[in-house]
Order: structure tokens, then sequence, then C-alpha cells
């Protein structure tokens, strides 16, 4: 990815002097992040000002410097927020500070969905108020229904979303735990093709797989999610490219590295299947993936299909929707690698395709889509 206009400049500086340019005026919102790469966003005017990059919020620092983000934000651009936004996830503490905040000054509050918010923050870099498709691509996020989504299509019209469409469910065996082990997730796939007979035979490394095929078997702690990057786990687990992760997304890092070094090739024929433009579903693929003994092709097959079925899958949704802007956010679009070949397979189809480009793809951009879905339903309120 290209460097940031101005990315050379102090964070704070950065954040005053290069803001996202909005539309029109509008009432200051304070927008208070997500819980992993955690910013604030305050708007003020016509511009969007993003708090650098506070962390994850899983530490007593990073929560106080959330609270400090706030207030020296609020100095700097002499504000008073009129509206706050947040999270739908309850447990965030970014919910907690902005709920509270919110009591404390008596302020309206508006609660935004995970993946609206990262179409929202596309939408507001290209300060694009009309009805888009969003293909919103991560690890997870809280769902409208309480599950956890990642691999979602939107259309947002601005305050307003609807999901029409996400990848097939998966099961994440030990919950959480699965974010990290990406050889879960690899079960969770070997058991839902009928093969839960191998999972323990394919990781005798693994003291728990036996365990693993048991609780899948009984369908205890296994939540179902349609992340995007918990198949390129699955992926990278059946490839026995990582079964562990030491840090965040390093397995698909691996699957990416591989793929680019083995190079573009044609897609797996059939290797997905979408169901009534909604669900789409790479079964095919991973069935072929569970058998695949060389790494590097299957890397390099894992993205030509990936890429394949998602530009039919919203090539689908763009026809019956009557929208050609289609934005792209969400963490997994740090792979270039896949950026690139669905952005040439989608613009070839006609189709406009918007990415990030003051902000990155991912959680560090939640905030400014939340400023933006709350300023849009200020705007529609009217």
């Amino acid at each position: 990815m290209l460097p940031l206009p101005g990315s050379k400049l102090h964070p704070w500086k950065r954040c005053l002097n290069n803001p996202v340019i909005l539309p029109a005026n509008s009432p200051p919102v304070l927008a208070c992040g997500a819980w992993l790469k955690n910013t604030i966003c305050i708007t003020h005017g016509n511009e969007a000002h993003v708090s650098p990059l506070i962390g994850n919020l899983d530490n007593a620092d990073a929560r106080l410097m959330l609270e400090q983000s706030v207030g020296r934000l609020c100095a700097e651009l002499d504000v008073q927020p009129e509206v706050v936004a947040h999270d739908l996830h309850a447990d965030f503490y970014s919910t907690f500070f902005a709920l509270r905040y919110a009591a404390q000054h008596g302020l309206p509050v508006i609660a935004v969905q995970h993946h609206h918010a990262h179409i929202a923050a596309i939408c507001a870099e290209h300060g694009l108020s009309r009805p888009v498709l969003g293909l919103a691509l991560d690890g997870v996020g809280l769902g409208t229904d309480n599950a956890p989504w990642g691999g979602e299509l939107l259309r947002v019209d601005g305050a307003r979303f609807q999901r029409l469409g996400h990848l097939a469910p998966l099961a994440m065996p030990g919950g959480d735990r699965a974010a990290t082990e990406p050889w879960r997730m690899a079960a969770a796939v070997l058991f839902q093709l009928g093969r839960g007979a191998e999972i323990a035979q394919r990781y005798p490394e693994q003291p728990a797989a036996q365990t693993v095929a048991t609780i899948l078997q009984r369908k205890l702690n296994c939540p179902n999610t349609s992340s995007m990057g918990r198949l390129f786990d699955a992926a990278a687990g059946l490839l026995r490219v990582n079964n562990i992760q030491t840090f965040e997304a390093q397995a698909a890092i691996q699957l990416q590295e591989l793929a680019q070094a083995y190079g573009h090739i044609a897609p797996l024929a059939a290797g997905y299947k979408i169901t009534g433009n909604r669900l789409l579903d790479f079964s095919p693929l991973l069935a072929v993936l569970c058998d695949c003994n060389d790494a590097s092709y299957g890397a390099a097959l894992f993205h030509a299909t990936i890429a394949a079925g998602l530009t039919d899958w919203v090539e689908r949704s763009a026809g019956t929707q009557h929208i050609t802007d289609i934005a792209l956010g969400g963490g997994c679009f740090h792979n270039d690698f896949l950026l690139r070949a669905l952005s040439e397979k989608l613009t070839s189809k006609g189709l406009r395709v918007l990415t990030a480009q003051k902000m990155q793809p991912d959680d560090s951009a939640i905030s400014l889509g939340q400023a933006w879905v709350a300023l849009q339903a200020l705007q529609q309120g009217k």
C-alpha cells in the first residue's frame, strides 16, 4: 500500500492538518471506534479528524489514552460534540466510554454495526451519500443478530444498511480461540465436509484435536461465523501453512506471501456456490485444499478462486440493486494480492471500485465510519 498523505508528520499534526473532507458542514460528532486498532473521530464543520492509533482496548493504558485523546481532540478543535457514536458491541470499552460520555454531557447516542462502519468509512473518504454496495471482509464484528460477521455484502445508504448476503457460515470450535489457532478452523472444514474422523489424525501434535472433533460433533462452544478472516485461517490450516498464530493475521499474511510467490493462476472451476444471490459458499474450494500437498499452489488457487467468487457474487447483486459503486472495506483488504485481483475483475465488469485512501481499510477507520453514519442519520432525520 502506498504511504498515506502526510505520513511523515507527527501523528497528532497529521490528525489536525490532514482531515477527511466532508461534503458539507455538519454538527460535531464524537465517534469512539472499535475494540481492535482503536481510534476516535471528531467532526468539525466539513472536516473529520481521526486520532492517532490508540491500539487494542484490552489494557488500562490504551483505555486511558482513548479518554485523553477525546479530551485533547476536543480542545485542539475547540468543539463540544453534540452526538456520540459507538459500536453495537456492548462489552467494548469504547462503547462503555461512549455511553458514559453521552450521559455526562446529556447527548444522544447512535450505535453503528461494525461492517456498516467499514463501508461508511469508504463513503466518507469519497464523499459519497448515494447508495453503494459494500463488500466488508475482516476477522470479526458483531452482527445485528449477535453473531460474529466478517464476510458481508451490504447495501449501504447513508445511515441505513441492508445485509444482502454473507459467506457460508463456518463453525469456530472453541469460540475466540479458533481465531488464533487456524488448525481449529481447518478442523471445522473437515467436519463440515463429513471428514471429522480425520481431525485427530491430521493434527496429532495438537493435544486438543480429539476434543475439537468431539465438540464439533456435539455443537458445543462452536459459534458460526461468516468471517473471511476465519476462511483464510481455515485454508492456512488445511495447507499446513500455519497452525498456531503468534501475531494477528499471521496465517493470512503467510498465505498471501505463498500465493504471490507462486503467481497468478486460473481459479478452480466450480470452486464456489452462490445460493439465491445471497450465500457465497467456498466449500468446493476447501474440499480441494484438504487434499492439496503443494502449499504454494494451494495458496494461489485459494486467492484466485476467492477473487472469482467474490466478483461473481458482487456482480449479481449490483445488477439486482442497480448500483455500480462498490466499496471495499475491512482488514482483509490489507492483502494487496487479493485487492488488486478483485479490483481488476470488478472494474472489468463495468463496476466502480472504491477503496481506502487516507485511512487504512482495517478497524482504525471504524471511528470515521461511525461518524459518517451519525452525520447521515442527522441529515436524513431532518
